[in-house]
């Protein structure tokens, strides 16, 4: 119950972070993207500042959740973040969050619930040895420059949604990390200290925060949220599976869990699908297309969601 309650308070810290980053996100120039000078020019925002703090605080309370519960159980909670966001991003950019929006977070709550109760995921007690972090971390840095990759070739729409993807990916092998990292709260902080997975990662926090500030600036924050949000938990899962010896339900409850994922996906979709969104999604392209602004374009303000 503790890991439930701490997992929910970092998906509502994230949510602000989110937010307060896209804020600050939204006007930083497009030909500052995957250049180091862009995490400079945010660094002079006191949104994006204050966006960093209720990050980090996200990050302690996930730390936390993940001392008493696995990665099953702990990373799909982070999806609460989605809702959060929207209530968030309403209230901060004084919005009216539409029904299609809340049908939407309603489908992905649902699908959450639905999910964790099927699956009711229990704590592993493997520790993944030296091979297993090898092929792990291959594997996930092959998918992240894949995403990247796409992301800088197709640009438009998709362009956000695939360095989202990216990002959440990041973040859930961070939280790998972070879960090998706690293991070593017991032997002290000197320990702890020495513990390559500390540095591991911290690295890989820092670099999955890059890509969700290059997310954000591509996009506005209903394409990027939903990737992320979503991307995270499933692969957090299926780490927690694969590397812990996490365990979750099968037999019967497969079809439960698999009907939540669906509700998961579709609340995704029609979030993508809601109108403004393909708008705003539009005016990003044509920032990061050949010159700077489409043709009636001049002066726009970027979208604020």
């Amino acid at each position: 119950m503790i890991a439930v309650v701490l997992a929910v308070l970092a998906a509502a810290a994230n949510a602000v972070a989110s937010v307060l980053q896209r804020r600050a996100a939204r006007s930083a120039p497009a030909d500052e993207a995957f250049r180091p000078g862009l995490i400079w020019d945010l660094a002079r925002r006191p949104a994006w500042l204050g966006g960093i703090g209720a990050l980090i605080a996200g990050f302690l309370l996930q730390a936390a959740a993940l001392t008493t519960g696995g990665l099953a159980l702990v990373q799909p909670l982070l999806v609460a973040e989605l809702p959060f966001t929207m209530l968030v991003a309403g209230w901060t950019f004084r919005m009216r969050v539409p029904t299609q929006m809340w049908v939407a977070v309603g489908a992905l709550t649902a699908g959450l619930a639905g999910f964790l109760v099927a699956a009711s995921p229990t704590p592993g007690t493997r520790l993944p040895g030296t091979l297993t972090w090898v092929i792990s971390a291959g594997v996930t840095a092959g998918i992240i420059a894949g995403c990247v990759a796409a992301a800088i070739a197709l640009g438009g729409p998709a362009r956000a949604v695939l360095l989202g993807v990216a990002a959440g990916l990041g973040f859930a092998y961070t939280a790998v990390l972070m879960k090998r990292t706690v293991e070593e709260l017991p032997a002290g902080v000197r320990a702890l200290a020495g513990s390559w997975s500390l540095w591991a990662m911290v690295a890989a926090g820092l670099c999955s925060l890059f890509l969700l500030q290059n997310a954000l600036q591509s996009g506005p924050l209903v394409a990027v949220q939903p990737a992320l949000t979503v991307t995270d938990p499933v692969a957090s899962t299926a780490y927690g599976v694969a590397m812990f010896g996490e365990d979750i339900r099968t037999g019967p409850w497969v079809l439960p869990e698999l009907t939540g994922m669906a509700l998961i996906l579709y609340g995704s979709v029609l979030l993508s699908k809601y109108a403004p969104l393909r708008g705003q999604a539009r005016m990003a392209g044509a920032r990061h297309g050949p010159g700077a602004e489409g043709p009636g374009e001049a002066g726009t303000r970027p979208a604020p969601w």
